[in-house]
Formats: structure tokens, sequence, C-alpha cells
């Protein structure tokens, strides 16, 4: 291989790591949302029952 698809490989896998990270971050900011949205509805219903 030549010194120059040896560094474009090397740039397409940081790349693709760096896309991953990403996509996790997300996923994990994404859960969180569900959770706290999961959590306050669940305190709203049971507000509403106790009236």
């Amino acid at each position: 291989m030549t010194i120059t698809a040896k560094v474009a490989a090397a740039l397409c896998v940081l790349i693709a790591l760096s896309s991953c990270a990403n996509t996790i971050k997300g996923f994990g900011r994404d859960a969180a949302n569900t959770v706290n949205a999961t959590q306050n509805a669940g305190n709203r219903v049971a507000n509403a029952a106790s009236r």
C-alpha cells in the first residue's frame, strides 16, 4: 500500500469511530429523555388520581 492509501484508510477508520461515538451518545440522551418523560407522565397520573 502507498502512504496515501494508508492515510486515507486511517482517516476513514477515525471518521467511522467518531460517528459511532456520536450515535451512542445520542442514543443515551434519547433513552434518558424517554425515562424522564415516563416519570413525568406517571407523576401527572398520580397527581390526577389523588385529586
